[in-house]
């Protein structure tokens, strides 16, 4: 029996199975969100009882009109949901959903047997991070031999975030709101980056002293208990915020923004999961403080227009959205990941990437979903208690989307975040195991989103490709365990040139044939069952394939006689 990669924290005594969504997610049990049409009566709620429900509280928001109900545990929520969705004074109703964060299990390693350095390697730059941790961190810098785990990796698949440093490190005045888990802000790589409410910080305790709503929100606000201490008892918010932006202070691990001002939105509990309803509260009090980015690194439940127009309320106030891609694996064009899927200028999703500028085989991808990837797999940050540890995700890739965002903005000012989309997209760095996985197959690159510089991407054309036949190459059927063999396809001139897999029978995530260009760049990996398959394609003429398989489960195994070329 296979272990499981991913860790699932959620409110599993609150959450149910909802059966009227495709994808069985999960919510607050006999609760539905509800929101009156502006010209509904407003006395409407007096009789609501007639339809079986109650009113419980509104939902704060500027925009009014939205409310919580609630019915009888024992009534299908599917039959309330219609019942109340066919009133004509109520716009729409929907479920209470539940999201978690998005991070799979952390990497098991000691961060303080490790401290690495880079000295030799820097020269060419004018700054680099004095952080004693800063040599473990690829993301920003990948010398081939850093990766925490694997220890190695490609030289220079990272952010280039020493090069974009040479221009700006960032900006106090630039504005984040990491929500999430809270933040730890007294860890002493944070605890000077966070923002302060002077107000409530030099007020009254137990009073809104600045008369915004909220009590005591000195460093940010708690959702999920209703408070004014977002203080992180998980770790996963600041862990996220660390990689945006820790301090670039002689101590621990170095941000991508040495210096930015962080807002703690806490809407997740301590164990790691929230409902829609605090998710639209948190995004409407970083929308209130009117904050450059809100850094999203969480997901599940189902679409929700009140989620949705919630980020629009902030796309309206020009706040840029990051969020999370997801860690099932899966294609988000056909399997919709949210908050990530939503259609709104200010949403960027970001997958996750590899130190050797793969895509992590945890994240989730979209052709048309899906904006950017970003280093995601072994990322070391802070913790909660001011500890270090290293994660993986599409949770880790978000900060480092997020924190760029900030560089960029504390260089050239706040822009409009479709602009900002646009940008970050053209401007990344084209890699071949990203095409076809992200809207441009690119990997962020903050150096050339501050220059503005956009990358040649060069595409075949769909109509030039030639088949050409090769020697066949098959496994045994079945195929051995701890499988491993390679062949190397040449054609003297060729541009472009694809593997076509005749049949194809592999244990789906865990035997692959494994596609790479001349320098051993992956493009593609093809696992499962299938016929007919053409894997993504190799720039120059020479693609190399990888049989791999591991200890358990063998299939039939794979057949190929034929490759295509474009010349």
């Amino acid at each position: 029996m296979r272990k499981s990669v991913l860790i699932g924290a959620s409110l599993s005594a609150l959450a149910m199975m909802a059966p009227a969504q495709a994808n069985s997610v999960k919510y607050v049990p006999g609760e539905l969100i509800v929101k009156l049409k502006d010209s509904a009566n407003k006395s409407f709620f007096n009789g609501i009882e007639s339809l079986g429900v109650e009113l419980d509280r509104t939902i704060k928001l500027s925009s009014g009109n939205l409310f919580v109900v609630k019915f009888p545990g024992q009534k299908s929520i599917d039959g309330v949901q219609k019942l109340l969705q066919d009133n004509p004074e109520i716009e729409y109703a929907e479920p209470n959903y539940i999201y978690d964060i998005v991070k799979p299990v952390k990497e098991a390693f000691d961060v303080d047997q490790m401290i690495y350095t880079a000295t030799n390697l820097n020269e060419e730059y004018s700054y680099t991070p004095a952080d004693p941790k800063f040599g473990q961190l690829w993301g920003l810098q990948n010398t081939g031999s850093n990766d925490p785990s694997s220890r190695n990796g490609v030289a220079g698949a990272d952010i280039d975030a020493l090069k974009a440093w040479e221009i700006t490190k960032g900006d106090r005045a630039v504005r984040i709101a990491v929500i999430d888990t809270g933040i730890d802000y007294r860890h002493p790589d944070l605890v000077n980056q966070m923002w302060t409410n002077e107000a409530e910080l030099n007020g009254e305790p137990g009073v809104d002293d600045d008369g915004n709503g909220y009590i005591d929100d000195i460093h940010g606000y708690d959702f999920a208990n209703n408070d004014g201490d977002p203080m992180d008892g998980h770790s996963h918010g600041t862990h996220c915020a660390g990689t945006i932006g820790a301090e670039h202070n002689d101590l621990g691990v170095a941000g991508v923004m040495a210096d930015v001002e962080f807002v703690a939105v806490k809407f997740l509990s301590d164990s790691g999961s929230g409902s829609t309803e605090a998710a639209i509260k948190a995004i409407d009090y970083a929308t209130q403080l009117n904050v450059d980015i809100m850094s999203n690194s969480w997901g599940g439940g189902g679409r929700s227009q009140a989620l949705q127009e919630a980020i629009e309320r902030a796309n309206a106030k020009g706040i840029v959205f990051t969020a999370a891609a997801g860690n099932s694996s899966t294609d988000n064009d056909s399997r919709p990941h949210y908050p990530s899927n939503y259609e709104v200028p200010n949403v960027i999703s970001v997958a996750a990437s590899t130190s050797h500028d793969g895509l992590a085989s945890f994240s989730c991808y979209g052709a048309q979903t899906v904006h950017i990837a970003a280093p995601g797999h072994n990322i070391l940050s802070t913790v909660k208690n001011g500890g270090y540890d290293i994660y993986s995700g599409t949770s880790m890739a978000t900060p480092h989307v997020s924190g760029a965002i900030g560089l960029l903005i504390a260089h050239e000012g706040r822009m409009n975040p479709s602009a900002v989309r646009e940008r970050i997209m053209m401007t990344s760095d084209p890699v071949p195991a990203l095409r076809g996985k992200t809207i441009n197959g690119g990997r962020l690159n903050a150096y050339n989103l501050l220059t503005d510089t956009r990358p040649e991407r060069k595409e075949p054309k769909p109509e030039d490709w030639q088949v050409v036949s090769v020697d066949l190459w098959e496994s045994t059927h079945p195929y051995a365990e701890n499988s491993s063999e390679e062949r190397t396809f040449s054609f003297p001139g060729a541009k472009y040139v694809r593997l076509v897999v005749k049949k194809i029978d592999l244990e789906k995530g865990y035997d692959f044939l494994t596609v790479m260009d001349a320098n051993g760049a992956v493009s593609d990996k093809v696992s499962g069952k299938a016929e007919g398959v053409k894997s993504m394609y190799v720039e120059g003429d020479t693609m190399k394939v990888r049989f791999t398989s591991d200890r358990s489960v063998q299939g039939w195994g794979f057949e190929i006689e034929e490759v295509e070329v474009q010349y």
